[in-house]
């Protein structure tokens, strides 16, 4: 973070002394319109060109800012405004949120970075906004003689806990919560925060409100259903007239952005990628059996156990006998890397689209502790919070179609990676045992695909069967975690 130093200078030349406030930077130096100038000696001095003297800026009472919207990383040059936070006439802080807005890869909070009164918002929600283009106008307080810093400060990622610094402590809070506390004029600093580590919940706030008010927000109110009155017995009810239906309705074209934008350009690099599919079948009774045991121990401990995480626990055990699984190749096909951490990708249905976070260091990872952070993806990824660091980095993928339904799928890689795996939806189907009896069989279909250029099939078919063994016999894959 830059800091920025208001010092002050004298110099004196042939009698002439001249007093200059200018600021200082890491890397270069801004001079600011002299505060005060006086002459003695030559009362006479006069010069045509002051801006030849030096170059200044106003930085006067009053000045006018534009606050830029800076770099969030990732090469990310383009953002769409989702929300403002501030209106025209608002007064901020330093650290105070300024705006919501949204990349093709995640949603991120802006804070200002000085004290003073909004003027100006130069996009209205749903634009495209420019980094390193204005967001605001920010009229600032005077600047005081006495040296000062001033600190910028970076976009804050959702994925991040935001928080303000009162008198060297932290308090947790979510940019929402904080709008709350500042619309009802409370300060987060006197209220005792519910949440992990003392983080400051939306309930806090308003349990705070009714105790300082005395007041109980009211529930919102039901429309009571009218029935129609009956007809009259002795009135005849008319037949209505038919009348030709006419259709009003009219298209609409609109850009593609967020998260659809994103798509477009990682769909249209797979298309490069030759693919070839592998399908099976997989008898998961035996993990039914046990997730339903493990299921209440997990929600006790605060974590909804689902399939996904033995799911993804039993790839990555495969992935450590077949690591060319786990690798990307270079734009050329010319450099297989192979990765060390397992970052596995886990499909998501969104209102704003389909988003791909991904789990990390599976390999080192319990079942549980899988299950938390999924739980953790999932919230996240409802509400559109998810963050660049859960959208990126991901090694293997995948996707489970059969949440929503279906069988069998053709997934297509995410390049850089060079494996996807389709899930199916889980059906109780007759199946036949060792003995040649019939038994009810939890029956779920994979769908794989692999990049043909570095995979081939007899490396894709041995790595599935091994996955299925992990899960048709969980008590096997307790052998092989590490």
């Amino acid at each position: 973070m830059a800091a920025v130093r208001v010092l002050r200078t004298w110099s004196q030349n042939a009698g002439r002394l001249i007093y200059i406030r200018y600021f200082h930077t890491c890397n270069s130096v801004h001079v600011l319109k002299p505060k005060y100038v006086c002459f003695f000696g030559n009362p006479s001095f006069k010069y045509s060109h002051p801006h030849q003297l030096l170059k200044t800026t106003a930085a006067l009472q009053g000045q006018i800012v534009q606050f830029k919207l800076s770099d969030i990383g990732e090469g990310i040059r383009e953002v769409t405004v989702k929300e403002w936070y501030v209106k025209e006439g608002d007064t901020v802080s330093q650290f105070d949120s300024i705006c919501e807005v949204q990349s093709d890869k995640a949603s991120v909070t802006i804070t200002s970075r000085y004290d003073g009164v909004i003027k100006k918002l130069y996009y209205n929600l749903d634009d495209i906004a420019y980094v390193g283009k204005p967001l605001v106008d920010i009229e600032t307080e005077a600047l005081k003689d006495s040296e000062e810093d001033v600190v910028e400060t970076p976009a804050v990622s959702h994925d991040e806990h935001t928080h303000q610094e009162i008198k060297g402590q932290k308090t947790l809070a979510t940019p929402a919560v904080r709008r709350l506390a500042m619309e009802n004029n409370i300060k987060l600093s006197e209220v005792v925060g519910s949440g992990k580590d003392g983080r400051i919940l939306k309930e806090d706030i308003l349990n705070y409100l009714e105790k300082q008010t005395g007041a109980i927000l009211p529930p919102s109110p039901k429309a009571e259903i009218m029935p129609p009155p009956p007809p009259p017995k002795d009135k005849t009810i008319p037949m209505p007239v038919s009348k030709p239906t006419v259709f009003t309705g009219k298209d609409r074209t609109e850009p593609i952005k967020g998260f659809h934008k994103a798509m477009v350009k990682t769909m249209s690099a797979a298309l490069k990628i030759p693919h070839f599919g592998y399908c099976d079948e997989v008898d998961i009774t035996e993990l039914v059996k046990l997730r339903e045991e493990l299921k209440p121990i997990a929600l006790a401990r605060g974590v909804k156990l689902s399939f996904m995480p033995f799911f993804l626990k039993a790839a990555s055990l495969g992935l450590l006998q077949f690591p060319i699984l786990n690798a990307s190749v270079d734009e050329n096909c010319q450099n297989i890397t192979y990765k060390a951490s397992h970052n596995i990708g886990i499909a998501m249905d969104t209102e704003q689209g389909l988003i791909v976070p991904n789990v990390k260091n599976v390999q080192i990872c319990s079942v549980f502790e899988i299950a938390s952070e999924l739980n953790r993806l999932q919230k996240l990824g409802s509400v559109g919070q998810l963050g660049t660091t859960d959208l990126t980095g991901g090694t293997f993928t995948l996707s489970n179609i059969g949440s929503i339904g279906g069988t069998y799928a053709k997934p297509v890689i995410l390049p850089p990676e060079v494996a996807i795996g389709a899930l199916g939806s889980i059906q109780a189907l007759p199946r036949f045992n060792q003995k040649g009896e019939v038994y009810k069989a939890q029956i779920m279909n994979v769908s794989w695909s692999a990049d043909h250029r570095i995979i081939d099939g007899a490396t894709m078919s041995r790595f599935s069967n091994l996955w299925k063994s992990y899960l048709e016999n969980p008590a096997v894959m307790l052998l092989d975690m590490k």
